[in-house]
């Protein structure tokens, strides 16, 4: 599209987000007095219907359809920046969308909007009519998208947890610290005397969420002395990764087991042990985590996220209007020789039966 023809979406209509400010009211119960106003009390309902009114507020388009389910097609984002961090389980979720949205009615299409400018990407896509609404990934803390999209009325629903909007229930997600927590029931139980973490940087809501999976592990078994939780961090680098974990298994000693929160960082562990002469599983346990075919090539133990169940349910929230509650996923441990003292064949260890919502969902939190 050339510069000067450039279509963008208005940005002084009057959004959802407005009207619920006026009204003193949530952005939920604006949504109940549009499509189920019998769900709503006379004098609110009589009071949002006059901000409504006053504001000049008109439902989006694309919104409405949604309802009457006559959806169509979703954009789903593709950047090099997100790749970086989570290609393997991107590119997964991307083909496992794609192959479900026929039996849901719709389709995929994907776009990469500027990463100087995203936003102005997501209301290019919409401006062109081909979207209903989007599919977000790769959430992150001051994420712009989550926000504009609420504020123009946008249907949208997100695979990662928004963070920045803890009241927003338009999101799946994967419980990466219970499967952290998990894997580290597995090693106690195959009896490592330690169990160290080598994860990313601090400050990462998904890494920080799998180390305190680990911690929590740790709790479980009764092991609370400080001294236990060893730790080092790594970026997602095998040469730093492997200079991390040898330093922790140094510290742990022989006969101890690493977590790791990716199969990245799962290699650099494996790469260390043997620089050190040990034996993997025997010796030193190593659990990585995302279950890549790498992991599988080396017989690394690793957690696996079930992303064919994240697509299906990120159609099924996205078109059903009674869909309010977020839903969090929990992974599975595939045992290999890695994290055995004795070689056995691969088998998957299923978690417990924790699935469920978010909120009230069934789990052996902390």
């Amino acid at each position: 599209m050339a510069e000067g023809s450039r279509v963008t979406v208005p940005s002084t209509r009057a959004t959802i987000v407005d009207v619920a400010r006026a009204a003193r009211v949530s952005r939920q119960t604006v949504s109940n007095v549009l499509n189920r106003p019998d769900k709503v009390a006379p004098p609110t309902l009589e009071r949002v219907r006059a901000e409504i009114a006053r504001l000049g507020f008109t439902p989006h388009v694309t919104a409405q359809q949604l309802r009457r389910r006559k959806a169509a097609a979703f954009g789903f984002e593709v950047n090099p920046s997100g790749h970086a961090r989570m290609g393997h389980i991107l590119d997964e979720f991307l083909v496992q969308l794609t192959v479900a949205a026929p039996g849901h009615g719709s389709h995929v299409m994907t776009f990469a909007p500027d990463p100087e400018d995203v936003v102005e990407g997501y209301r290019q896509t919409l401006a062109t009519g081909l979207v209903d609404g989007f599919v977000l990934a790769d959430t992150r803390p001051g994420d712009p998208r989550p926000q504009w999209l609420l504020e123009h009325d946008v249907p949208f629903v997100a695979f990662g947890r928004v963070w920045d909007l803890p009241d927003l229930h338009q999101w799946v997600d994967v419980d990466g610290g219970i499967g952290v927590r998990h894997a580290v029931a597995h090693l106690v139980e195959a009896g490592y005397d330690r169990i160290g973490f080598l994860g990313w940087p601090a400050g990462s809501p998904v890494g920080d969420d799998r180390r305190n999976g680990w911690l929590a592990g740790l709790a479980d078994a009764g092991r609370t002395d400080p001294d236990e939780a060893e730790a080092e961090e790594s970026v997602q680098d095998l040469d730093q990764a492997t200079a991390a974990a040898e330093r922790l298994l140094a510290r742990l000693g022989p006969g101890s087991a690493v977590v790791c929160a990716s199969d990245m960082l799962a290699l650099g562990a494996v790469r260390a042990a043997r620089n050190a002469g040990l034996a993997l599983g025997p010796d030193v346990g190593v659990v990585g985590f995302d279950d890549t075919d790498v992991a599988e090539a080396l017989s690394v133990t690793s957690i696996r996220q079930p992303i064919a169940e994240a697509a299906q349910t990120a159609w099924r929230m996205l078109l059903s209007p009674r869909s309010t509650e977020p839903v969090l996923l929990v992974p599975e441990l595939t045992v290999r020789s890695s994290s055995t003292r004795t070689p056995h064949p691969p088998r998957t260890a299923t978690a417990p039966d924790t699935t469920g919502t978010a909120h009230g969902r069934r789990k052996d939190t902390p």
